[in-house]
């Protein structure tokens, strides 16, 4: 039995309601296919306030996806601390920061040749 795919636009969203759930911060989608020998197509990066809200975030994520998409990440690191929880969903992965571990590691400078759309949150 196989399993079902998810389309990568879908997915992307579906997480973005997830993080906007519980009012995660500061959010990227950084689009990676351009660039060569990369692992996944996009990253998402978001912040929340404190290692409670970056939980948070983090399990929003996973139980928006697995309700509506009926999917879970292939690996999650991070949650034991939650300064930085990483969401590998393979195509898309997902990094959940506190805002000041964000600030000192600035992936987003790290993939500067990356496409970079930032999303409007009501927060």
């Amino acid at each position: 039995m196989t399993k079902k795919e998810v389309s990568t636009d879908l997915l992307i969203t579906t997480i973005l309601e997830g993080i906007e759930e519980v009012k995660g911060q500061h959010i990227d989608l950084l689009d990676l296919r351009e660039i060569e020998n990369m692992v996944c197509d996009y990253f998402i990066i978001c912040d929340g306030t404190s290692n409670t809200q970056v939980t948070a975030i983090a399990n929003s994520i996973q139980k928006t996806v697995s309700k509506k998409l009926k999917d879970k990440p292939w690996h999650v690191e991070g949650l034991q601390n939650a300064e930085w929880v990483l969401m590998d969903y393979v195509n898309v992965v997902v990094h959940v920061f506190q805002k000041h571990t964000r600030e000192y590691y600035d992936i987003e400078s790290l993939w500067g040749d990356a496409k970079v759309t930032s999303i409007e949150s009501n927060y």
